[in-house]
């Protein structure tokens, strides 16, 4: 039975647990509500909860086992020839691709289950017939591979049939259990408070757990990495050369220089930008103009990113060329002008800057905005202009504040890759030219990760010690500056 299906069920049997839990409380009470502990909902939301909870849970818990345990008991039985050197998880797509397509051969009708199960190879094209259904397949299928794909699937049915049968079995042994001591005098309000309390401990739970579990899966790859590359040539090399047949070189200085060079040009973009437009709006503009510009201005932080890297790609970067190229009118300054090709740090740096604007500007505004009304009344009573107010007074009391909504763009300035990949390039190379090409940590470790790379290799492990590195640079800036957020906020409350 399809999990939707069964969530369905389970949900159906948790209305009607509500609905019966509820009549059997007023019944048991004489149909008198103040004879009754809790009011009448708390019984039906007791033997909902009771119903769906348990089930939903032991549903979550074995869709999440169950590939693995599969997986692991299916990859014990394939033979060592048919790794011949392949990584196991590439072996293992590849029988779970059969075993998918012959399940969509059965669903489409183009296989029985019995022809399904009883395949002859040498009669039977069975890349033929799967790539009829829209299963794509890049080799023949070889008759290990088949035997653990019908492996595959005999485990993976067996294990649906029990998911099913014991999550119902669970939803209605836990609407029996809260439905037969459901009676007037059962403290229902307050079991289901007790349930609600875990609820929201649960949910708050899920972002510790789920940074606990990135931080590890990069903690433990780059371990891996640094058994495979040293740490000092990574750390300290001039070199970005990945080769997957050896020999590579990956030094991230190279990296760590473009990614800072085209965060402090977008910085040098959005920061001013910025901060002009959030003293205007928040010091000067009367209020239909704020109600009008501010959304206007914050539509920029809602285009997706990827558009900001077309815009780059298709606009700014030839725009620049023309300007700083070969054929611009600055090309005597230099030979052969100071722009190659479209794609350079200055292409990306201000697209991304026009990108932080909204960020720098509404954090600045909220900020300023925050500053107490009475250190301006001070500045005016003792004769200051309201610009002089403002240089004098308003931002360095919003300094601190402004400080932190820099860094935190910092931050994602830093982080940035749709604009990186279609506008600077892909060259790692230590300059201080901006109109040259380079390239950032976070487009290598999408280049790294694409394609069907070994993970066994330094290759393809130094995008997770490339991660660490960024994990460790944002987490440190973002840190630095909620402490500055935070001090201010305590300053001005």
């Amino acid at each position: 039975m399809p999990v939707l299906w069964i969530v369905v069920i389970v949900v159906v049997l948790a209305v009607v647990g509500f609905v019966m839990g509820r009549m059997r409380a007023l019944h048991s009470a004489g149909e008198d509500r103040r004879s009754l502990h809790s009011l009448p909902n708390y019984y039906g939301f007791n033997v909902a909860m009771f119903t769906a909870v348990p089930a939903l849970l032991l549903l979550l818990v074995w869709m999440v086992a169950q590939p693995l345990i599969v997986n692991a008991r299916v990859s014990a039985e394939i033979p060592d020839a048919l790794l011949d050197g392949s990584n196991m998880s590439l072996v293992m797509s590849d029988v779970r691709r059969v075993a998918d397509g012959l399940e969509t051969a059965i669903a489409q009708g183009a296989l029985s289950a019995r022809q399904a199960a009883n395949i002859d190879l040498q009669t039977t094209d069975l890349r033929e017939i799967l790539g009829s259904v829209g299963v794509a397949l890049g080799s023949s299928v070889d008759p290990a591979t088949l035997n653990a794909a019908q492996t595959y699937r005999d485990m993976t049915s067996v294990g649906d049939l029990a998911m099913t049968v014991l999550v119902l079995l669970a939803a209605i042994a836990g609407f029996a259990f809260a439905y037969l001591r459901t009676n007037k005098d059962f403290r229902a309000r307050n079991t289901v408070e007790k349930g609600v309390r875990v609820l929201l401990i649960a949910a708050a739970s899920i972002a510790i757990l789920t940074t606990i579990g990135i931080v590890l899966s990069l903690v433990f790859n780059t371990i891996e990495f640094f058994r495979l590359y040293p740490i000092t040539d990574f750390f300290f090399g001039t070199t970005w050369s990945p080769s997957f047949g050896g020999g590579s070189e990956l030094g991230i200085l190279p990296l760590l220089w473009g990614t800072l060079y085209i965060s402090l040009v977008a910085l040098l973009v959005a920061v001013p930008i910025g901060l002009f437009a959030a003293v205007y709006l928040s010091e000067y503009a009367t209020k239909s103009v704020r109600g009008v510009v501010k959304p206007l201005l914050e539509v920029l932080a809602g285009i997706p990113t990827i558009v900001y890297g077309l815009f780059a790609l298709l606009t700014v970067g030839p725009f620049l060329l023309s300007i700083f190229g070969a054929n611009g009118p600055t090309a005597a300054m230099a030979d052969g002008g100071w722009m190659h090709a479209g794609t350079a740090v200055m292409t990306a740096g201000l697209v991304m800057g026009i990108m932080l604007i909204p960020f720098v500007s509404s954090l600045s505004d909220d900020i300023i905005n925050a500053v107490p009304q009475s250190l301006r009344d001070g500045s005016y009573g003792l004769g200051a202009t309201k610009s002089e107010t403002i240089k004098q007074v308003i931002l360095p009391a919003a300094l601190p504040g402004i400080v932190g909504a820099v860094l935190l763009a910092t931050s994602r300035a830093i982080g940035e890759t749709m604009i990186v990949v279609l506008g600077a390039g892909a060259a790692a190379r230590l300059s201080m030219n901006p109109f040259d090409a380079m390239t950032t940590v976070t487009a290598k470790i999408v280049s790294q990760l694409t394609g069907d790379a070994d993970f066994a290799s330094p290759e393809a492990l130094v995008a997770f010690a490339l991660g660490m590195t960024l994990f460790v640079l944002t987490l440190g800036l973002n840190i630095f500056a909620l402490y500055i957020v935070r001090k201010y906020r305590e300053q001005y409350e």
